[in-house]
């Protein structure tokens, strides 16, 4: 028997152009994205239709719009196959992408997820300025040895693990000069390759303080429900139902590695199958197949 789970994907999957057709041809993907506008006080339609590339994916801007964008896709699933959406059972989202879940879930209502985000953004710009920073991807080796390396070139400045994404994929974050370091050294641990990410600071670190501190006031102000299906958390790769748990979950989050191989182990062991990939790009089913090659992974894109 069946159990399904969405996925939705984080920051990184934008792209210019993205629910465009779907606002076209779609009443309610379009009134996502007129409600964003007043919501936010700025055109994010045009934004995520024509760009520019730089605005777009400029984290305070980046990920309301992948917010909104993949709910829009949602919408998208529910005009075409609304049985799929009944019939949901779990959700996970990677970094951004849990507030959709969450969204989804019913912990709060697309307004406060919505302002959520936008203060989340900004705040986390706010502290990658404060701090020139950013975040590489290690390709082809375990925990084990980008902790060794990460204690190697650190020397005194910051420099973590942000992401454990799937095995031999492993995202560190840090100040610009530890990352460039890590970057030139992985080889030497046994790499295959070292990808600077195009992003705008260390997230997941100690160096997006205080938008952590940010997010909990704003957080403070959001009436939160348990949700009506499990939501995997980043941080502890496990589903809660008390709304004052996944309050401060979310501000953790911002600080805490993103555990995405541990939160698909989760789902895989308790039997969901097939997934769903709903949103921009197809990241999220690349990952999984690197986690466990059975499950079945569809993507509704935009």
């Amino acid at each position: 028997m069946s159990r399904i789970a969405f996925l939705f994907p984080g920051q990184g999957a934008q792209t210019v152009g993205m629910g465009q057709q779907l606002a076209e041809s779609l009443p309610a993907a379009r009134s996502l994205f007129d409600r964003a506008g007043e919501i936010l006080g700025y055109d994010l339609a045009t934004l995520c239709f024509e760009g520019p590339a730089e605005q777009l994916d400029s984290t305070v801007t980046s990920q309301p719009a992948l917010f909104v964008t993949s709910l829009a896709a949602l919408e998208s699933l529910r005009e075409e196959s609304p049985e799929v959406v009944l019939s949901c059972e779990a959700a996970a989202g990677l970094s951004l992408g849990e507030y959709t879940a969450m969204v989804f879930a019913g912990v709060m209502d697309f307004e406060a997820g919505l302002t959520l985000v936008q203060k989340r953004g900004a705040a986390m710009q706010e502290a990658s300025d404060a701090t020139p920073s950013g975040m590489v991807s290690i390709l082809g080796l375990e925990r084990v040895q980008v902790e060794a390396l990460c204690d190697e070139v650190r020397g005194e400045d910051t420099l973590e693990i942000a992401n454990f994404l799937c095995p031999g994929n492993i995202v560190v974050s840090g100040s610009n000069a530890a990352c460039e370091r890590a970057a030139e050294s992985a080889g030497s641990f046994g790499a295959m390759k070292a990808v600077p990410l195009a992003v705008a600071g260390a997230f997941h670190t100690q160096i997006m303080r205080p938008a952590d501190e940010q997010l909990a006031r704003a957080l403070a102000d959001v009436p939160m429900h348990p949700p009506r299906i499990p939501v995997v958390s980043n941080v502890d790769a496990q589903p809660h139902d008390d709304p004052e748990e996944i309050r401060q979950l979310l501000i953790r989050q911002v600080l805490r590695p993103v555990r995405w191989e541990d939160s698909m182990r989760y789902l895989i062991d308790q039997g969901f199958a097939p997934f769903y990939e709903v949103g921009p790009g197809r990241v999220l089913r690349g990952l999984l197949r690197r986690i466990d090659r059975k499950p079945e992974c569809h993507n509704i894109t935009v």
